[in-house]
């Protein structure tokens, strides 16, 4: 059965609709009725959030495209609404949209650190780099109050276990104790995510995510406490803020990151939808462009999930994409990889109760 709903443009929020996801038995989608915004006002839509259960915290991943195979995502769904997420079709697991219901309706791990003590306290475990944030952002809003994230982080350093953090949120800045005590030691690396430094462009990318400037602040005051940075234009997206590519690392580097990274946009499942919408809402001058020069890149295709070619992409457009990057990285510095994070001294510590060892072994 086909529900069909339409949903307004709602300020604030990344996508425009909320077609039901894949597994459902009753596929909404939208349609015109006849009705403008300013005939029918659209009720606010409430962000909610909700505790998920987990029996692990640590999840395992073999993909050859991303630099680490162990993560902790501390939130599933994110409150920022960037529209090119590619953490979105995974909300239609949970039965919900990955449009509108994966900004607003939110869930969180309480039992994350407690379970990550745990895991960490097995003797069986060996140490390896855990990335927080692999698949939404762990330092969201909710994350205010929450503080989830903040504890995953005080369990790796009582373990004296190396992390790195991914996130285009300034709140990390509050975890500046811990972030700074880790770095002294080498166990961190944080990756800041600035993919315009365009007010405009990010309100409409990122609705509710730190501004550009935040973001560059972050990485300023992140750097002059000691703590490794790399700066991540991600996604680049051709015909839309690939022009920007060398104004941000630059903008970076002066900040004092030393290391760069970039992503093609990503368009696989329901996203492709999804930023269509968004494209011809927000920038209908300029959304044909930009899906043609997307296909250039993707073998004719708005998505090509090959590994090896579905982070940077493919032709000539892809092609010029790597080679601008490689240039830029270069010019401003930021290739400066600093060393592997020392995995030589994680550590248990003692348990109450546990017995002494008197020979400090």
């Amino acid at each position: 059965m086909a529900v069909k709903t339409f949903t307004q443009q709602l300020r604030g929020r990344g996508a425009r609709s909320n077609a039901s996801g894949r597994y459902e038995a009753e596929v909404r989608e939208a349609f015109d009725d006849g009705w403008t915004p300013e005939d029918d006002e659209a009720a606010p839509l409430r962000t909610t959030v909700a505790p998920e259960k987990a029996k692990v915290i640590i999840s395992r991943n073999d993909s050859p495209d991303v630099g680490f195979s162990a993560s902790i995502n501390p939130y599933r769904g994110c409150e920022h609404g960037c529209i090119y997420c590619y953490a979105r079709p995974a909300h239609a697991y949970m039965g919900l949209s990955p449009g509108l219901d994966f900004e607003s309706k939110l869930f969180f791990k309480p039992e994350a650190a407690r379970l990550l003590e745990a895991e960490l306290s097995n003797p069986r475990y060996k140490p390896e780099l855990i990335h927080i944030g692999g698949n939404t952002d762990p330092y969201q809003p909710q994350e205010r109050l929450l503080r989830v994230t903040r504890q995953v982080i005080e369990v790796l350093l009582k373990f004296r276990h190396p992390f790195s953090v991914i996130t285009k949120s300034a709140l990390v800045v509050r975890d500046l104790d811990l972030l700074a005590e880790a770095g002294t030691m080498n166990l961190v690396r944080v990756a800041i995510s600035i993919t315009s430094l365009d007010r405009t462009l990010s309100r409409s990318m990122e609705p509710r995510a730190a501004t550009p400037e935040k973001r560059i602040d972050a990485v300023r005051r992140l750097t002059a406490a000691g703590v490794p940075v790399t700066v991540m234009f991600a996604p680049c997206i051709p015909g839309l803020n690939d022009h920007e590519m060398e104004a941000v690392l630059e903008r970076a580097a002066e900040a004092g990151a030393t290391g760069a990274g970039y992503v093609a946009l990503r368009l696989p499942m329901e996203i492709k939808d999804l930023f269509r919408e968004w494209l011809e809402t927000d920038h209908p001058d300029r959304a044909r462009r930009v899906m043609s020069l997307v296909r250039q890149m993707r073998g004719g295709k708005d998505y090509d999930a090959q590994w090896g070619s579905r982070m940077k992409g493919e032709g000539p457009i892809g092609e010029l994409m790597s080679a601008r990057f490689k240039a830029a990285q270069k010019r401003y510095a930021l290739n400066q990889r600093g060393g592997e994070l020392d995995m030589s001294q994680f550590r248990r510590p003692p348990k109450a109760g546990d017995q002494i060892d008197l020979f400090g072994r």
